[in-house]
């Protein structure tokens, strides 16, 4: 099995990037979901609620992203990597409520156009410590503004599985995992307890259980009752629609499309 992709989504629901490597860090791929936008008390904004937001493309630049609309190129704004205020914030994401550093008022100015409402961006501070669940960790670690977990693994053949039940093939945007492998057998990932990606080795901490964002054309921001449907009828798991393996990682600083990926039962 080989490392097909690589897979960051810098601001969280936003577009994501595909990579050649990527920086291993705790909390997840550097630069991973470190920003996220939420509404005037604090709470988190996803496509769950706001799908238009699959319109916005991130790039990475040297010092700054770029967020560009889809669909008018012309409507872009630069975002500075380190932040233009020093200003935190309390945030909420699901659970836990944690500090935010607010980028700047000109980006939550574009947003907040953008989205018809009130918003702000922050970024997560590296002093903030949002610790993963005792059940899942193994050293305490901490997790950036993902929904739960630091790393999201899945198959190709699992999504090829998925594609041969769909009128409609989907591509993997739907589950913007981090990263996908080829090879193996479909949901031969739900098999592991551990993972090793060239020099990197990752712990499966669970199942990754899977909501109405799948149902999100990311080109399109429309909603369909699909594949989370299909999903459904053989991938679920005490009330929960399962697909892919959510890890973090315990050895390792980087890693790079090509490398071997080997499975531990």
């Amino acid at each position: 099995m080989i490392l097909q992709d690589i897979y960051i989504y810098p601001i969280k629901s936003l577009g994501g990037i595909q990579l050649n490597t990527a920086k291993l860090e705790e909390r997840g791929l550097q630069h991973d979901r470190r920003w996220m936008l939420v509404d005037g008390s604090g709470m988190f904004l996803s496509q769950r609620t706001h799908p238009q937001m699959a319109l916005l493309q991130v790039q990475l630049k040297k010092d700054a992203l770029l967020v560009t609309h889809k669909n008018n190129p012309d409507l872009h704004i630069e975002i500075p990597i380190k932040p233009e205020t020093e200003q935190l914030t309390p945030v909420t994401i699901w659970e836990d409520t944690v500090e935010g550093q607010v980028v700047s008022e000109a980006v939550n100015e574009w947003f907040s156009e953008f989205m018809a409402m009130p918003c702000t961006l922050v970024k997560m501070p590296e002093s903030t410590q949002r610790k993963l669940k005792a059940k899942y960790a193994v050293n305490g670690e901490s997790v950036s503004y993902a929904d739960g977990m630091p790393y999201l693994i899945i198959g190709q053949e699992s999504l090829n599985d998925l594609n041969a039940r769909l009128e409609k093939p989907v591509p993997m945007d739907r589950f913007r995992p981090n990263l996908v492998f080829s090879g193996g057998t479909a949901f031969i990932e739900d098999e592991w307890k551990k993972v090793k990606i060239g020099e990197a080795t990752f712990k499966i901490t669970k199942p990754c259980a899977r909501c109405v964002m799948t149902t999100v054309d990311q080109a399109t921001a429309q909603k369909n009752k699909e594949p989370l449907k299909t999903l459904a009828s053989y991938r679920t798991v005490d009330n929960n629609v399962m697909f892919g393996q959510n890890m973090l990682v315990l050895t390792g600083d980087s890693i790079k499309i090509g490398d071997l990926v080997v499975g531990e039962k």
